[in-house]
């Protein structure tokens, strides 16, 4: 399509004009850092925003451009940005010293609340969601003294080798769908010993039936299934509630365990996916939802399970592990932020939001549906329904996706985290103005979008 001007050029143009000094900072970055960033998941073309603050539901780039943002840290910021509260809070603690390589009493307050708002008996806490679901996974082992891990394709427990199999690997790669191939990330580069692969099974996503058969090869051998309850690497596809109840069967049945990863689900709602399915884990991390902005992880799980931990047993350490500000700051946020109440006012916004765009969708008769749990959505460009990784490859349309984040961008919304696998997320400080406002934006760019020439994305670009 080279030499025909497309809606994507113009949205671009524009984009660039709106944003010189962040166009600056970032080709300075480029020349020093891969790809001008610290996170693949951040690289967007032309170039990434480069923020300069961020108070309540609002960001703004170091063009003083202002934006409400759907983004919200990747989920993280279910508080909201800057929230007073926490704010005042942790500058109070600050004095107190930053780290001291010891536990505090908040140490103690924190893993009672937690464990009593979800409904386990004893805690660890990380720093990363990554490192959560690392220890999730070797205490599956040590409680099973079984090699292998089953997990969905497409699903995301951080960039460990052993959980970073079959995260977003292309179909020409993967395998049937109802028998994924265990697919490294990173092919074609060998970054991975090809023996891990070996000791994780990939499962597709919402197919209970190829999930059995799966299990009937594999089960003697799996000390452990994990999922991402909501899957929020390729958008927002909840589980069947009648395929949540079968795993945990399942998993009862090869006496496996059952592994929730709730580092973004945990703050969707009060007591986390498990309250949304009725379906309980043996082992649940969680993490950066209840982060608030602050590093902060936890595996949850019985006594047995859990004393599994120590000296010459499962090895879990960390310098920054229950540091003082995070813990602190955590607790502020479960006790005082991160309500039944407030929770429950997120999920209203995100209906509003979910209800606008879906009456925009209809009467701009655009090839779009909108999935949406809770606090969280996406709007995928589709006629199809995405019911698993390989739809999200397939089914979607990702160059109107890229537009439209495009035109919400330069009239002032960031749309959602600014990947096409990710989704938006509402704070408590979220407004109805907020969705009024960005309904209105909406509005304005699929009216532009509906039968413009947008410049196609392949799919190796798009992931």
């Amino acid at each position: 399509m080279s030499g025909i001007k497309t809606l994507t050029h113009f949205y671009q143009e524009i984009y660039t004009r709106k944003t010189p000094k962040s166009r600056e900072i970032w080709l300075k970055m480029q020349q020093i850092v891969p790809y001008g960033v610290h996170s693949n998941w951040r690289i967007f073309d032309p170039h990434p925003l480069i923020l300069a603050r961020g108070r309540g539901s609002k960001v703004w780039d170091v063009d003083g451009n202002e934006y409400i943002d759907y983004n919200m840290a990747f989920g993280a910021l279910i508080v909201g940005h800057a929230n007073p509260v926490l704010v005042e809070r942790i500058k109070q603690k600050l004095e107190e010293g930053t780290i001291y390589g010891f536990e505090t009493e908040y140490s103690y307050l924190l893993a009672e609340e937690l464990l009593k708002r979800f409904g386990y008996e004893m805690i660890r806490f990380s720093t990363t969601g990554s490192e959560a679901t690392m220890l999730a996974v070797r205490l599956a082992r040590a409680a099973t003294n079984r090699p292998k891990i089953l997990k969905f394709e497409g699903h995301y427990h951080g960039t460990f080798e052993i959980l970073a199999v079959g995260l977003k690997p292309e179909p020409r790669q993967a395998g049937h769908p109802k028998r994924p191939r265990s697919v490294p990330a990173g092919l074609p580069y060998r970054i991975m010993p090809e023996e891990y692969a070996k000791y994780v099974v990939i499962a597709p996503w919402n197919d209970i039936e190829a999930v059995k058969q799966i299990m009937r090869e594999h089960g003697n051998d799996v000390a452990a299934i994990i999922l991402e309850p909501i899957p929020m690497n390729m958008g927002v596809i909840p589980a069947d509630k009648e395929f949540m109840k079968s795993l945990r069967e399942i998993a009862d049945e090869y006496n496996s365990l059952l592994i929730y990863d709730e580092v973004k689900t945990c703050s969707m709602w009060y007591r986390g996916a498990q309250e949304y399915y009725g379906v309980k884990a043996d082992i649940v991390a969680v993490g950066k939802g209840l982060g608030s902005g602050l590093p902060f992880s936890a595996v949850l799980a019985s006594r047995e399970l859990m004393e599994l931990i120590g000296p010459r047993k499962v090895p879990h350490g960390g310098t920054f592990n229950s540091n003082p500000i995070s813990v602190y700051g955590v607790y502020v946020a479960v006790k005082e932020l991160l309500t039944e109440a407030n929770l429950a006012y997120t999920h209203k916004l995100s209906d509003e939001l979910a209800k606008g765009y879906k009456d925009i969708i209809e009467d701009r008769k655009v090839n779009a549906y909108v999935s949406h749990v809770a606090n969280r959505g996406i709007v995928y460009f589709s006629k199809e329904q995405v019911k698993n990784w390989r739809d999200v490859k397939t089914k979607v349309n990702w160059g109107v996706w890229y537009a439209w984040c495009l035109g919400m961008l330069i009239n002032g919304v960031i749309p959602q985290a600014l990947a096409p696998d990710d989704q938006w997320s509402i704070s408590i400080m979220h407004t109805k103005e907020d969705i009024q406002k960005t309904i209105e934006v909406a509005d304005k760019v699929f009216s532009e979008i509906r039968g413009k020439l947008v410049t196609p994305i392949p799919l190796e670009e798009a992931f």
